[in-house]
Parts: structure tokens; sequence; C-alpha cells
């Protein structure tokens, strides 16, 4: 740690220039305070405290082994995980919702539609046929929304076009297809209030059958929407770090997970109007600077955006940082990891805070709710405040920048779509060299960036190292991928850190030993990956040489997310427990019991070489278990 402005140690950070920017910030941050919170709730850590009636909060220990009203820690930690899977899947599916009425509404209103293809895609998975591109996008959207209305008790249509076969059989054989998304969220919430379900394992059955409807339609389903209303990804090579922020510009920093909601004050940014009134104020146009899991999004369709978006600064614990160059005029959030503690940081630097969604409203910040209808009106009252704090502030600040920071060349606009058009049309080429054994296996190190698990981003930066010098090609996709791109490791030059078979593979092919999906909702992107590498070696996705990693996961969505890499059969490592080890049967059943169900299991392990022994010894097995 380093000493810090205030005197206390700053958070330790993979990102080392980043880590010392923040210690010399004269103001407070998340990366000041981790030192202050080092001491745990134990009961907490094993998640067997429970606060949920006036009986309470009750604590399981050896002299207190159930609760005033008769739980013991399997019920209590059951109840905890599911009522936490619940709320990240209704994160999610906010988001879907969100996304599909925004598409049908644009729709609705003939407006333009970039991603044709993937719209052709969506058609031929769902069955659609007739009418132009508008009427097929309105059929499109509402086959989601349709699902997603559903009650719990009437299962989803799409989850059978959406899913790879043997695993949807494997769902079906285990009763864990979902009902309608919405309300399994509001099934799971009631399951596990007081006095209701006391079954452990009927409760981790619902947190798999929320993983489903999570994965299918919060992260797969939104990523395809977005493309067709957004464009699809393009690789291309993109500038990262803090030196994307440029002071000559009114700078619009966004945070949270919905593009959508924002593409008309987009395209009017850069409109020749407002483009004026900006010169008008001393600005040479207006900029978005990316930031947490939207900013990924724009970076992953960077190639549609050359004229407005810069590139992506950092993931959420980069933010305050990204404030703090005193070149932010405003803030726009509109979904989670918008941190609490911008509040602050915005204040002291007199930046403009705007939400336009009231789920990410923030104490000091300006309230917009984003309606369709009148999104022509909100962009100009957005621009026409923006510009206000450009004026008003620019002159008063400071600025603080970090210019060297980050890269110019990180490889970006991967997904599933253009990953096999780069490799010919077709998964073969991956397939072969996984056979050959120049590449191992494949690992998904996925989900948020967190200030534990050795500061910020490091166990997910170290273990991604480790995994790449043994020939195990990394895929990624969420915050995690911010830390893991500034720490250079996205570039055509990282290969050198590879081992010999991956190093040599990534020399022919010009691309680094690791690739980035982008936003968490990528996850969904990971998974058509492997249904397709799958298909095409005629396996089930369990038998493929595939984990996950989700090394630092945060927030209740990381726990939606791993229910779904449990569902879909894939290993998936942990560098902390989900507070489930106050539970034996919680802890059997997701690090034992589950092989045999879905073909998954948790691996906890706060190591980078250990864990990625682990990884290693697992991807290995598979690779015997089908004689390559």
């Amino acid at each position: 740690m380093h000493e810090s402005y205030y005197g206390c140690a700053t958070c330790a950070s993979a990102d080392k220039p980043l880590e010392g920017f923040i210690s010399k910030l004269p103001m407070e941050t998340s990366h000041h305070r981790v030192e202050s919170q080092e001491t745990k709730c134990g009961f907490g850590l094993q998640g067997v405290c429970c606060r949920l009636c006036a009986n309470g909060p009750c604590r399981i220990t050896p002299d207190a082994p159930r609760g005033i009203c008769g739980a013991g820690p399997d019920v209590i930690v059951t109840r905890n995980l599911l009522r936490a899977v619940a709320s990240g899947s209704g994160c999610y599916i906010h988001v879907v919702e969100n996304t599909a009425l925004n598409l049908k509404n644009t729709a609705l209103r003939k407006g333009k539609l970039k991603g044709l293809g993937a719209l052709e895609r969506l058609c031929a998975l769902f069955g659609i046929a007739g009418g132009d591109n508008h009427e097929k996008a309105v059929k499109v959207a509402d086959a989601v929304l349709n699902d997603l209305y559903k009650p719990e008790y009437v299962k989803m249509d799409l989850v059978e076009k959406m899913a790879y076969p043997p695993r949807f059989k494997k769902w079906q054989e285990l009763g864990i297809l979902p009902g309608g998304a919405k309300a399994e969220v509001f099934k799971g919430v009631v399951k596990c209030s007081t006095n209701l379900n006391s079954d452990p394992v009927n409760m981790l059955v619902d947190c798999l059958r929320l993983g489903i409807s999570t994965g299918i339609y919060g992260l797969t389903l939104t990523n395809l929407l977005n493309d067709v209303l957004l464009g699809e990804p393009e690789i291309r090579p993109a500038k990262v770090g803090l030196r994307v922020i440029d002071p000559a510009y009114i700078n619009i920093m966004i945070t949270g997970h919905q593009h959508t909601m924002f593409v008309h004050l987009q395209e009017r940014l850069t409109g020749d109007d407002v483009v004026a009134r900006a010169k008008a104020a001393g600005a040479k146009g207006f900029r978005l600077v990316g930031c947490t899991c939207v900013g990924q999004d724009l970076q992953l369709r960077g190639a549609h955006y050359t004229d407005i978006f810069d590139g992506h600064a950092g993931n959420n614990y980069t933010s305050e940082a990204i404030l703090a160059t005193g070149a932010i005029d405003a803030v726009l959030s509109e979904f989670n990891c918008t941190l609490p503690g911008i509040e602050t940081v915005c204040d002291q630097l007199q930046i403009k805070q705007i939400c336009i969604d009231d789920v990410a409203k923030k104490a000091n910040a300006e309230l917009k709710p984003f309606v369709f209808a009148e999104r022509e009106k909100l962009s100009e009252e957005i621009i026409d405040a923006v510009i206000a704090s450009y004026k008003a502030r620019r002159s008063k600040v400071e600025l603080n920048l970090l210019p060297e920071h980050g890269n110019d060349n990180t490889l970006t606009g991967i997904s599933e779509v253009s990953l096999k058009k780069f490799l010919g049309g077709n998964w073969k080429p991956l397939a072969d060299l996984i056979a050959g054994g120049k590449i191992k296996g494949v690992a998904g190190v996925v989900g948020c960036s967190s200030l534990v698990s050795g500061g910020h981003d490091v166990l997910t930066v170290a273990l991604t190292k480790e995994l790449i010098a043994r020939d195990i090609i990394v895929l990624t996709a969420g915050c995690s991928s911010g830390g893991i791109e500034n720490c250079g490791l996205m570039v055509p030059e990282a290969a050198e850190l590879a081992g010999p078979g991956l190093k040599e593979v990534c020399r022919q092919l010009g691309i680094p030993p690791v690739l980035n999906f982008g936003p968490c909702l990528a996850i969904g992107r990971l998974e058509i990956v492997a249904t397709e590498l799958a298909e095409t070696l005629g396996i089930d996705i369990p038998q493929l040489p595939l984990v996950l990693s989700a090394a630092q996961w945060l927030e209740e969505q990381a726990l939606a997310d791993g229910c779904f890499g449990l569902a879909l059969g894939l290993p998936l490592h942990l560098g902390l427990p989900p507070y489930v080890t106050g539970s034996p049967v919680a802890v059997k059943v997701l690090t034992e019991d589950m092989k045999s169900l879905t073909g998954g299991q948790i691996i906890i392990n706060a190591g980078a070489k250990e864990s990625a022994d682990l990884l290693e010894k697992i991807i290995l097995e598979k690779r015997r278990a089908l004689n390559i």
C-alpha cells in the first residue's frame, strides 16, 4: 500500500501508474477507505447472520446453532444466497427489459437499426419471417418482452430456442427451466422471506433457475438486441486508460450498462449546431469518456462511434481517478457500477451529475428520467446542463492528467461473430489449435473488479498472467477487462508473456493472448462461443477444456452470473467465497454435488498460482477425457 495524502495507506493495484496517481490525490476515494474497513464481520463472511425479522439479528455459533425461529446455518446461508441471486438477476432483467423496449420503440418510429446481420440471426433463432426490418425488430423485441412478463408457472419460449440442445435437455431433466424472468425474481424474493422456505437444497435449485433466465435474457439477449440497434462489434485497435481524456473537449463520463438509453444524446452531441455551441464555450466539441461496463460496450462498438467516443478509461474502481483528472465536466449514469463515492469527488471538483434511470440516482445528482417519447427534449436539457457545467468549472478547477496511463493498441471489438469471422467463418481453426495442443484450453476471466483479493484487480491480473503462461487463452468480459487492458495484456506485444504454444499462435495471428469481449453482459457472448465450439466438436459444454474465473467478483449480479455458469456445467473459480462457508450443505452442493448435476462446480482460491494450478488441472483432465 502507498501512504496517501490523508496519511492513511491506499489500496494496492495491479495498475501501478494508477496506484501512484491515486495515492497523491487531495481527496478521499474508495482506495483510501480499504484500510479502515479491513476488519470484516466473521458472521457475515460465513453467511450465518440473519436479520429478516425483529427477533434478530441472529448469529449462528457453536453455542447457538439455531436462530430464535429455529433456522439453522444451512437455511440462513442458502436463504441469504437466494435473496442475493434474485436481486442480481433482477438487475439484469431490468437492463434487458429496457433494451427490448428501446429497440421496439425505435423500430416503431422507423429509427435507424445499425446491426441488420444481428437482426437476421435473431429472426432465424426465433422463427420470425416476413415484414421489413422494422417490423422484424418489433417482433423480436416483443418475443423477448412476452417471455419476461410470463408468470412463474409458465415456461419461457425462447430458452429452448437460445440454449444448446444438450443443455436444454439437462435443465429439463433437473426441473430448472425458468418461468417468466421477472416472476422468477419475485418468487425468489418471496421464497427467502421470514418463516417460509427452510429447505436449503430447494433454494439452491432456485438459484440455478434464476441463473438460466439471467444468462439467456439478461446477458445473451441484451447483447444481441444491442447489436441490432447500436451496430455489431468490429475488431480494431483502441486507446485505453486515462490517456483517452482530452481536456480540449467537454467531457462526459458515462457509467452503467444501458447504452440504448443515450443513443439519441450521443448522436446529438456530434450535430453541427451542438458542436458550434461547444466551440462558443471554448471547447473543440464533446467527447464521451468510457467508464464501467457501458464504457466497455461503447469500446466494443467503437468503430461506429469514432466521432464522439475517445476510449475506455477504466473500470468501476478507476472512476474516482478519472474524475480526479479535473477534465470531466459531467457524469451521466444509468445503472450500477456508479460508486456512491463519486458524489464527494464531484462536489469537490464541481462536476455535474445527471441520472437518467432512478435506479442509479445519486444523492447530489439531478434526476432526468429517460422516456423514449421525450428523448429529444431530454438530450437538449442534458446538453444545456453540461455546457453550463463546463463554463462554470473549467477556469476554477486545476487539471491533474495522467496522459501516459494505458496504451494505444488494445485489441477490442471482439464478439462471437467478429472472432469467428476473423478465424475464417468457423470455429475449426480454434478447435484444431486446442486439439493439437498449441492452446491447452480456454479460460473465461469475467465479472467485476474489487479492492480485496490483494487489491484493485491484483488477483485478476496475476491469474490471467499465470493462465496465458500455461498456453491457456483467456477471454474476458466485465469490469475485470478494464484492469486487464490497462495493465497491457490485450496488446499484441503481450504475446511475449504467453507460453510457447500460445505465443506462437498469437504471433502468427497478430493477436494478444487475452481477448476482450467487453462488458459483463458479454459473458453471454462467451456462452455462445462455448456453445458453438461444443457443437463443432460434437460434445456437451461441460466436456470442453473450458473454465471460468470471476476472481474478484463484487456484486449480487456476479452471483447470478455464476449460477448461469454452473447451469452451463462449467467449473467456476472465485477468489473469495460468496458468504456460504457457514453452511455444510451449500458448500457440498456447490463444490461437489453440482458436478454430478449440471457438470459445474465452484472452486475457491485466493492465490493466483494455486488457482491457475487448479484450473489447468481441470483443463488437462477434460483434454484426456476427449483423447487430445
